[in-house]
């Protein structure tokens, strides 16, 4: 068993200064509390406002930025979800990202959002096209999606199938959306059989008002943790025994039949 730290605060929108000193007062105590790992929320780095990042974020202080959040791990000995832009292969454009870097401060993951939500991150970024990847983590094999792609049953299956018992989402989720914490979240957790844990910010950053309600889903869908609307640091345990006790039980994964789908899709 592994003890997961999620973050779930507001962010300060461009002010990078503010966003890391949050991130690492939340990685101080939960290195303290014992975590492992930290999951902060998607683009609290930078905070969450599209169009002033695309206009505003200057590319080249991008890397200052990832090295900084890396020396935060180190201190602290904790691994650490952290989510920024980044420029895209055609130069010309933006995606919205998540890494993992390990303890040491290393960069062990990293993952591009797939499907991106409204009309300003449509105007902003572009969606990536590659699939979800799959790395051990403390003996726990560890995926990434960003916000809504955990929405789409398509992309979880996707890191269940390539093997993953936890996956970590940052999120950026408006309020009154309330139904994807705590009904969708679970769904796909049990659906799957994977630990899911899910950070989202709290508060307003830009014309934008955050729900809060992170939450930290078992295999079995049951609730591991979840925050109201405010800050806060949750923790959970998340391990692969449980994951391998609902995969047993129920061999949703096994008895797939995709080849059966493919045809009804056609």
């Amino acid at each position: 068993m592994m003890l997961l730290a999620i973050l779930q605060a507001n962010a300060s929108v461009m002010d990078v200064d503010a966003n890391l000193r949050t991130i690492e007062d939340a990685a101080q105590r939960a290195s303290s509390a014992g975590a492992a790992l930290l999951l902060t929320p998607e683009l609290f780095t930078v905070g969450y406002a599209p169009l002033r990042l695309h206009a505003e974020l200057d590319p080249a202080t991008l890397p200052d930025i990832r090295e900084r959040l890396a020396d935060i791990a180190r201190r602290h000995g904790i691994g650490l979800v952290y989510s920024l832009p980044a420029v895209a292969s055609d130069q010309n454009a933006w995606h919205i990202t998540a890494t993992l870097v390990d303890a040491s401060g290393a960069e062990i993951l990293n993952y591009a959002k797939v499907h991106l939500f409204g009309p300003e991150e449509h105007k902003a970024f572009v969606g990536a096209q590659e699939p979800p990847a799959v790395v051990d983590f403390k003996g726990i094999r560890t995926s990434m999606l960003i916000c809504y792609d955990v929405e789409f049953p398509e992309a979880v299956r996707a890191a269940a199938t390539r093997g993953a018992e936890l996956l970590l989402v940052p999120t950026a989720l408006s309020a009154g959306f309330d139904n994807v914490p705590q009904v969708l979240i679970r769904a796909r957790a049990l659906e799957s059989q994977l630990n899911v844990a899910y950070a989202n910010h709290s508060g307003h950053e830009d014309v934008y008002t955050f729900l809060g309600g992170s939450v930290v889903a078992g295999p079995d869908g049951s609730l591991l943790a979840a925050a109201g609307e405010g800050a806060a640091l949750l923790f959970a345990e998340v391990g692969t025994e449980t994951v391998r006790a609902a995969r047993k039980e129920v061999p949703y994964l096994q008895e797939r039949r995709p080849e059966l789908y493919r045809e009804w899709a056609n």
